[in-house]
């Protein structure tokens, strides 16, 4: 069997995760990557073609299936889409859909074993243990930042990942981190990131307490091990507010590069916290923001803009508290709008919207060095997004 994986700009990491768990089954399998549909298609008829993608990726996908379909390739899709839209991606033109966590079923679809039902691979009722999989592939030098968690307890509103990859937080353990880690040093990787909904709550019993002890142990032995720039709590992972403690920042700054930390905090309105089912308040955020400039830590701060059911006082309140942490704990914005993702509860309302007040605070913020993001090209994609969502 041949299969050739669609690269896109946003899907290099689940592609990495799919063809490391191939390579660690020795499968008799000849696998490729492919940036474009133009080299895709000087593949003969035949070869199996598979996508991972997102929702803002559906008409392209949708585009270069039709095409594909005509060449008679075999066409499998998994990622975030698919498994919120499976029946609509097999009527696109796919002809097996992977739900959920993909490597036991990828491995399962080469080794010539049909789905339980359909064409479609339920990877939510049967999940994967992180430790059953490499985090990256050694062999082919192919390395990501490592995902340690997998799963979110909380069910904020506008995310889709606990439907994605479930309630329950799996961990990759210690053991394993370490032992993969010390296999890239020996190729020259020497920098470790992580993937997790909540850093900090690595090893965690309620997903939001830090496990001191586990984090501690996690870092010191990377670093035994010869791994130099250790970066944790950041991109592309970030921080739970209630997980901030001194503790937990006075342990990992023994160990770690950065000296800032990404805090999901996503509204400064009271009324729009409950809406969204964030699970925490905004004194939260702000003792979190405290206890990080106490510590030496600047904090990088996520905020969604554009909820369709915001009043104007809502953004009144959100624009307050952005500038009052800027001012007090010089905290960095990070900032997005919002998307109405399909199967997430506040899809329902919709396309992000942006004021001529939004632009006209974040225009400022952005030229005064206070923000980043991709909220402008967000506002396009929230559109396209909307279109599928309903």
């Amino acid at each position: 069997m041949k299969i050739v994986f669609r690269k896109t700009k946003t899907n290099y990491y689940s592609i990495v995760s799919l063809i490391s768990a191939i390579d660690s089954r020795k499968l008799d399998v000849d696998v490729y990557i492919e940036s474009s549909l133009e080299e895709i298609l000087k593949y003969p008829e035949g070869v199996v073609v598979a996508y991972s993608f997102m929702s803002f990726d559906y008409e392209r996908v949708k585009k270069e299936v039709k095409i594909l379909k005509e060449k008679n390739y075999t066409l499998i899709a998994g990622g975030p889409h698919p498994t919120a839209d499976p029946e609509g991606v097999l009527s696109m033109g796919f002809d097996y859909v992977f739900m959920g966590d993909g490597e036991e079923n990828i491995i399962k679809f080469i080794e010539g074993f049909p789905p339980d039902s359909g064409k479609i691979y339920d990877g939510i009722k049967n999940r994967v243990s992180l430790d059953h999989y490499p985090p990256f592939d050694v062999q082919r030098e192919m390395f990501m930042p490592v995902e340690i968690a997998r799963g979110c307890p909380f069910t904020c509103g506008y995310c889709f990942t606990p439907y994605l990859a479930g309630r329950k937080v799996r961990y990759r353990s210690i053991e394993s981190i370490i032992h993969y880690a010390a296999l890239g040093v020996k190729k020259g990787r020497r920098i470790a990131r992580f993937i997790a909904s909540n850093s900090f709550g690595y090893m965690s019993k309620d997903g939001i307490t830090p496990n001191i002890e586990a984090i501690e142990r996690l870092l010191y032995g990377l670093k035994k091990i010869g791994i130099e720039d250790i970066f944790f709590g950041t991109f592309p992972s970030d921080v739970r507010p209630e997980s901030v403690t001194h503790e937990v920042l006075r342990t990992i700054k023994k160990y770690v590069k950065n000296r800032s930390i990404i805090i999901g905090a996503q509204t400064g309105s009271k009324r729009v916290l409950k809406i969204i089912n964030r699970g925490h308040d905004l004194e939260t955020v702000e003792k979190a923001l405290e206890v990080a400039a106490l510590e030496g830590f600047t904090p990088h701060v996520d905020f969604i803009f554009g909820f369709p059911f915001e009043t104007k006082e809502d953004i009144q309140e959100t624009f307050e508290f952005v500038e009052k942490i800027i001012k007090k704990y010089k905290a960095k914005i990070h900032a997005h709008t919002f998307m109405p993702l399909p199967k997430t509860p506040l899809a329902k309302y919709g396309a992000g919207v942006l004021t001529r007040k939004h632009y006209k605070f974040l225009g400022k913020l952005s030229s005064s060095g206070y923000m980043d993001g991709y909220w402008h090209k967000q506002q396009d994609l929230a559109r396209t997004v909307e279109k599928i969502s309903k």
